[in-house]
């Protein structure tokens, strides 16, 4: 006898192929199609498989905050030079055979596998196994699943797409090849790219019968963090958004601000949502986010052995910070507290209105000879003029709030590498000594690990990733509001985001409401992108560091000036090598093409 196995297999031709049961071999990477699932909770596990893959590696678990989308859009400067692929995403100019866009190709194709097998496998439940009691539940599976379908397309469409559709055009563009069943044979894994178009309404589909699927479904307890109706609305809206559908967006976008239940966090409460804390985890202000359990069982987080690894993500390994070391030095040994491997672009301290200089060290006044120096008893420490400024400037909210949310200023914060002593943060060691003197050298603060070494943690990190939450839907609300002519409305909803980071009544008038929608910002004069664009602007300091900003660059075509504006990055130190032709889309990767003759001229512009 003939059946189907399904076995995890990365890629555009993952397949399920045909082959005959050898008896007496169970293989424990496989299942039968021809007597499995036999029970939900058995369908539940399948389904379980769409959403671990956003934990793999190249994804959420390791590569896709802290590498592709922080050095792309230049959040992060790279203290690390030991990695060409790295640099090519710092310097915006990815070759074929880069491995990141390769890593990624991959692993979102190899969750619409998941998701392929699990609406494969919910058809011969429901058909074979199901009670009339258990349809319901069945059904709303397939709405998670339509969801998590929906957003591999999305990052597949935002990162190897073409171009964006917009009201000028674009719909014919190239977009990615669409496999909505389980290829049973080679011949069906050879995909062209479908249109932009086509794609798009693809997505726009899968979201649409999720949010009727999951209709007035409430996930509690251990469910939390399973994909809702409000969910697929908020990123349809996001699409439409992204398409340039205005009324669409409107409306969609409003149903979940009115509906949703939703509403935004106090800044109290915000400025710690993005860090280990297991009280922020689903919050208020929440509407899809990835689960990370910090295990310390595992030994080296998503790269150790399962199951532990299937549970948490390792990107605080790439983005942790560095502390003063044991010598009282901003170099000295137990600084580390992870790979540090890279630190806030100097051009972002800016962005948020930290206009200081690089700061200098001065003789410790209060250094104790009579001891051995230690980060306790350092020989040096910041201007202290400078330190008081640099705090007059946060206390008076000089700088935007949300600086000192997504980053740590040495010597002013702090952080813990046993977990118990707290010492200064220390300028970023990674720098190297010879050139430290010309970088500010910040670390990363938002989904870092600060509390602790993170080997304490076994490389695991501790904060959830927000996928959406409500501040980017009424961001995308006054997008699609002030891109339909109501200003006004617009206008409100980018000052509602600004009220809460400034710790005002997010629904009445502030001190700090922009009077109009080209006021001025926290952005330098020379800024051409931010200075005076509040809607831009907003969107890039509340998501800073969160996934968001690359698409927002790419759909407005502002890469140019964005390459202009940081100029430089390390470790090279070369200069941004952004070309209008080919930037704004990642390259489709050479494995593809070696594996699939049906994309062989179908590679993006300028590759």
């Amino acid at each position: 006898m003939y059946k189907k196995i399904f076995i995890a297999l990365f890629g555009l031709t993952s397949v399920a192929g045909c082959t005959k049961d050898p008896s007496g071999v169970a293989r424990k990477d496989v299942y039968n199609s021809g007597s499995y699932p036999t029970n939900l909770n058995a369908l539940l596990g399948v389904l379980a498989a769409g959403y671990a893959n956003f934990r793999s590696e190249g994804m959420d678990g390791f590569q896709l905050l802290c590498k592709d989308f922080a050095c792309s859009e230049h959040t992060a400067d790279l203290a690390y030079g030991g990695e060409q692929a790295w640099t090519e995403l710092a310097l915006n100019h990815l070759s074929t055979t880069n491995s990141y866009a390769n890593d990624l190709w991959k692993s979102l194709y190899a969750g619409v596998k998941d998701v392929n097998v699990f609406l494969d496998r919910a058809d011969f439940f429901e058909k074979n196994y199901a009670v009339p009691s258990e349809v319901q539940m069945v059904n709303n599976m397939r709405g998670e699943a339509y969801f998590l379908r929906a957003l591999y397309y999305f990052y597949l469409e935002c990162f190897y797409g073409e171009a964006y559709i917009t009201t000028a055009g674009g719909a014919d563009k190239m977009g990615v090849p669409i496999i909505s069943s389980i290829p049973t044979v080679l011949d069906s894994t050879q995909k062209g790219r479908s249109t932009t178009r086509d794609v798009w309404n693809f997505i726009i589909g899968d979201l649409k019968k999720s949010a009727d699927l999951l209709k007035g479904v409430q996930w509690t307890g251990s469910n939390r963090g399973r994909a809702n109706e409000w969910a697929a609305k908020a990123l349809l809206g996001k699409v439409y958004v992204f398409t340039q559908d205005w009324q669409n967006a409107k409306t969609t976008l409003l149903d979940v601000i009115n509906n949703s239940g939703k509403s935004l966090m106090p800044f109290s409460k915000y400025k710690d949502a993005f860090n280990a804390k297991p009280e922020n985890k689903f919050n208020e202000e929440s509407l899809f986010e990835i689960n990370v359990d910090r295990d310390s069982k595992g030994d080296y987080g998503i790269f150790g052995p399962a199951p532990n690894s299937n549970l948490t993500t390792s990107q605080g390994l790439i983005w942790s910070p560095c502390v003063i070391g044991d010598d009282g030095t901003e170099t000295g040994s137990g600084g580390n507290l992870g790979y540090c491997n890279t630190f806030i672009h100097d051009k972002n301290l800016l962005r948020f209105g930290f206009t200081l200089p690089i700061y200098t060290l001065v003789n410790n006044p209060a250094f104790d000879a009579s001891k051995p120096a230690s980060y306790r008893n350092p020989k040096q420490v910041i201007d202290p003029a400078y330190k008081q400024q640099s705090i007059d400037m946060r206390n008076n909210k000089i700088t935007d709030p949300r600086l000192n949310v997504c980053t740590m200023q040495p010597w002013v914060d702090s952080g813990s590498a046993d977990g118990v002593n707290w010492r200064p943060i220390a300028k970023f060691v990674g720098i190297g000594a010879d050139i430290q003197k010309y970088f500010h050298g910040w670390s990363n603060r938002k989904f870092a690990t600060y509390d602790n070494n993170i080997w304490a943690y076994s490389a695991a990190d501790g904060a959830n990733y927000y996928i959406l939450r409500l501040a980017d839907i009424f961001l995308l609300y006054a997008e699609a509001c002030k891109s339909s002519g109501d200003n006004v409305t617009a206008l409100e909803y980018i000052n509602k985001v600004k009220r809460r980071a400034y710790s005002y009544p997010v629904n009445a008038p502030s001190p700090v409401d922009y009077a109009s929608l080209t006021a001025k910002t926290k952005a330098d004069a020379a800024d051409v992108n931010l200075s005076n664009n509040p809607l831009a602007y907003e969107r890039w300091a509340e998501l800073f560091n969160e996934g968001h900003w690359w698409f927002d660059v790419c759909r407005w075509r502002i890469g140019k000036a964005e390459a202009t504006y940081y100029n430089t990055t390390l470790p090279t130190g070369g200069t941004i090598d952004w070309s209008e032709t080919r930037s704004y889309s990642w390259p489709i990767p050479s494995n593809e093409f070696n594996t699939n003759t049906v994309i062989a001229k179908q590679q993006n512009p300028g590759y």
